[in-house]
């Protein structure tokens, strides 16, 4: 008997590393992508849109509807795109194909209510991008959260640095009100963040391995920029240079929840402070003041996450 997928809706702001979570998503035998939701975050929230309908033109995925999301946060104004990492495009000043299919009408908070309520306690959501999305649904609708059946967030950094300031991470950081709303909404929550996503590296060597296909070249070519962005940042030593893979680990969590070490913590997000505005502060001490709300990475099996990776994108290990 052939095991049922498991349904997820994905919610993006398609820079390079987003791109890779699509394919690695839409191109599984195990997950059902229901929608993909896009939101302001690496690019604007047009070109967000306008990139996550080009990876899925080169995936030959057309089929999985588009629905346009927040174009800033909550309560801050949006700090801009950042070009010297995912390229004035978004995607690596890749080229994309001719735009043939449109975004769906409705917006993207309503189709994820919608969707959870058609499917209760079925639907996993995937947010790589800020949390504003899943945050107005629940702002919207407190009670969605016991129909969930989980939240696999890329975002946070637990026990490591941050990487948009010392100690917050992008996601969180973009947004860390909605951030805050959905780790306190009562959902079950795996963190997927930089503590784990930093050890899972896109090396150029697999970049050379990539097999013909309708995305190759494109690929080549994002993820190229990309690795020379992390160049730059990294001070990367001799060696193969590398990129993070971050988004993709969220989607490969849903399938195979064993890829990460989790341990139960209750995790809070700082929107306050003039200095640590975007933290996810975790509470590790032996007797913390509250109850476990979050799953949180710690450790990684590196060598299985790039198998997943090199089956679905196809790369050579």
């Amino acid at each position: 008997m052939t095991a049922s997928k498991q349904k997820v809706i994905l919610d993006v702001d398609t820079g390079v590393d987003d791109a890779l979570a699509i394919l690695g998503a839409v191109l599984s035998d195990r997950l059902d992508v229901l929608g993909i939701t896009t939101s302001f975050g690496n690019v604007d929230i047009d070109t967000a849109t306008r990139n996550t309908l080009a990876v899925l033109e080169f995936a030959g995925r057309t089929d999985i509807p588009v629905y346009v999301g927040a174009d800033k946060p909550l309560l801050r104004e949006w700090q801009g795109p950042v070009p010297w990492i995912h390229g004035t495009n978004g995607l690596g000043d890749a080229d994309l194909p001719p735009m043939r299919t449109l975004a769906q009408d409705e917006p993207a908070a309503s189709f994820i209510r919608r969707t959870i309520l058609e499917h209760p306690g079925e639907v996993t959501l995937i947010p790589v991008a800020r949390m504003t999305n899943v945050a107005s649904v629940i702002q919207f609708d407190p009670s969605i959260v016991e129909k969930i059946q989980r939240i696999v967030m890329m975002g946070g950094a637990a026990f490591c640095p941050g990487n948009v300031t010392p100690v917050a991470e992008a996601n969180i950081w973009g947004d860390p009100e909605a951030a805050h709303i959905v780790f306190h909404s009562g959902a079950p929550i795996t963190m997927v963040g930089l503590d784990v996503t930093m050890q899972a590296r896109l090396t150029t060597r697999h970049l050379e391995t990539l097999r013909e296909s309708p995305y190759a070249a494109f690929l080549k070519q994002a993820v190229s920029f990309y690795i020379g962005a992390y160049e730059r940042a990294q001070a990367q030593e001799e060696g193969d240079r590398w990129c993070a893979l971050h988004d993709p680990l969220a989607v490969a969590m849903v399938e195979d929840p064993t890829l990460c070490e989790t341990r139960e913590y209750y995790v809070d997000v700082e929107t306050e402070g003039r200095l640590t505005a975007g933290m996810t502060v975790v509470d590790a001490r032996k007797t913390p003041d509250h109850r476990p709300n979050a799953s949180v990475c710690v450790g990684i099996d590196v060598d299985r996450f790039l198998k997943w990776c090199a089956d679905r994108i196809g790369f050579a290990l």
